[in-house]
């Protein structure tokens, strides 16, 4: 998608703002459109670590927060660096840390200081795939994987939470981080929590927020972590003011950034819009961003906030981490499951070609229900009742297609 990113940045970065007066709904949406659009353009190739397009992105988000009043927080500047070297065995882990050969990332952080002892962390990966690779659900040649959604909307929720949060009076500091490298496993967070640029201790609870652009018509919004503090569902429920859905879940662990923190013994909770057919492909444009909902994720985060900041010190509660219990599986049906459903079943959000699933007929909607002789009540279950099969096995798939049962058979 061309977009002229010189006139994009200089509109933005020419309106300052007073930290008493705060920015009005008319232009947070504004600001979200054209940071996203910014982030999400073919000139930025991606955003992959490493590469020219990241460190753009990074440079354009450290102009942001300079020009919004936060303070640089990073190890230079905005900008805390980091190197990743890989390993050449597959079994090994990657090497995170600033020493020797590999691929350098920088994540982007600033800093409210209300001369506060606790500090809230507020984050978003601003990374993507570049031109695909090994992460890439594309079919075809080689393409730029604009990641509006992932993760564009989070770090634009990030700047405007950042606007907003500079011109209300708090209790607490917040300190800001767009982390780079999360595609990769989660690099740019994991570096940060072992070389904070902050006591630790000081942090009383980190919200993550990736893949926020895409609220749906039932404004289905999941909050993943909610069990990592006895305080954040009643709080939850009262910032609520919009009526979202929340769909909530206990476990601080997932495939986020809000992970590294929570390995730290922090509470911490992950919003997030569902996932969508366009996840990991170059289809993932800007164009296609709810930006309305996505404001309305940045104004119940900003009311949670608000929440949360009359409260002592939030206590951390460790959970049954999701991860952890997970059966492995070596199969794939071939959808993409739709993780905003609380029915019975496990609800299909899309459907990959060429793979078990579309041979079988299965369709976007279908609700599983059985798969072979397993009963699918939920997500959990059904990930269960796949890890009993192997390459080559066949079943039966029952789903619930509009009130309807139809099975059909699966070669795996």
């Amino acid at each position: 998608m061309k977009i002229n990113l010189h006139l994009i940045a200089a509109a933005l970065l020419s309106a300052a703002y007073s930290c008493s007066q705060a920015p009005s709904a008319e232009q947070l949406l504004k600001n979200l459109k054209a940071d996203v659009s910014y982030l999400a353009a073919d000139e930025l190739q991606g955003r992959a670590i490493g590469t020219s397009g990241e460190e753009a992105a990074a440079q354009y988000l450290a102009e942001r927060f300079e020009k919004i009043g936060i303070q640089p927080k990073g190890t230079e500047g905005y900008f805390q660096e980091f190197t990743v070297s890989k390993p050449t065995n597959p079994h090994e882990e990657a090497v995170i840390g600033t020493d020797g050969e590999g691929v350098t990332g920088r994540n982007v952080v600033g800093f409210i200081d209300n001369q506060s002892a606790n500090t809230i962390v507020i984050g978003a990966h601003f990374d993507h795939l570049g031109m695909g690779g090994s992460g890439s659900l594309h079919r075809g040649d080689s393409a730029i994987h604009n990641g509006a959604d992932d993760n564009a909307s989070g770090t634009a929720a990030l700047v405007a939470l950042a606007d907003i949060l500079k011109s209300e009076e708090h209790t607490s500091n917040f300190l800001f981080i767009a982390f780079s490298g999360e595609e990769n496993g989660l690099w740019g967070s994991n570096y940060f929590v072992k070389n904070p640029t902050i006591d630790l201790s000081s942090v009383n609870y980190m919200i993550n927020m990736d893949m926020v652009g895409r609220l749906n018509e039932e404004k289905t919004l999941a909050v993943n972590g909610v069990g990592t503090s006895p305080n954040f569902v009643s709080a939850l429920e009262m910032a609520n003011t919009d009526s979202l859905k929340l769909v909530t879940s206990e476990s601080g662990v997932g495939p986020s950034d809000h992970t590294s923190f929570y390995l730290q013994d922090l509470p911490v909770l992950h919003f997030f819009t569902g996932q969508h057919e366009d996840y990991h492909k170059p289809t993932d444009d800007f164009e296609k961003i709810n930006y309305e909902g996505l404001l309305a994720v940045v104004g119940i985060i900003d009311r949670l906030i608000d929440q949360l900041d009359s409260e002592p010190k939030l206590a951390f509660t460790k959970t049954k981490d999701s991860n952890g219990d997970s059966p492995r599986f070596t199969v794939s049906l071939g959808v993409v499951p739709d993780y905003l459903f609380d029915g019975k079943g496990m609800r299909i959000d899309g459907v990959s070609e060429d793979k078990p699933a579309q041979a079988a007929g299965l369709e976007k909607g279908d609700i599983v229900i059985q798969l072979g002789d397993s009963t699918i009540h939920d997500m959990m279950s059904y990930m269960r009742a796949l890890s009993a099969f192997e390459k080559g096995d066949e079943t039966t798939v029952t789903v619930d297609r509009g009130g309807q049962k139809i099975e059909a058979p699966i070669k795996f």
